[in-house]
């Protein structure tokens, strides 16, 4: 895993499968399943768009900030580390 801010949260974010989802957002999103993440991406990506089309920018920033949250843990509910998001990217650069 390498030091960007990316990796370093993904690691955050697969270390509370399992913690209290009283005491963390993020448990909570994983106790209430797959399909609750999925949900959640899409919500984001949503807002996104809306922002990318016509908010401002640092709505923009904030929705998309949103956005890799909710994408980071929807990888790690299914087990796919940013490792190997990076390396399909790398191919799709050559």
């Amino acid at each position: 895993m390498s030091d960007h801010t990316l990796d370093q949260l993904y690691a955050v974010i697969a270390s509370r499968k399992g913690s209290d989802p009283d005491a963390s957002y993020t448990a909570k999103l994983f106790e209430r399943g797959l399909h609750k993440v999925a949900q959640k991406v899409g919500e984001e990506a949503v807002e996104v768009v809306i922002d990318g089309v016509d908010g401002p920018e640092d709505r923009l920033v904030s929705e998309s900030a949103d956005l890799l949250y909710h994408l980071l843990v929807l990888w790690a509910a299914r087990d796919v580390t940013p490792d190997q998001v990076w390396a399909e990217l790398a191919k799709r650069a050559k």
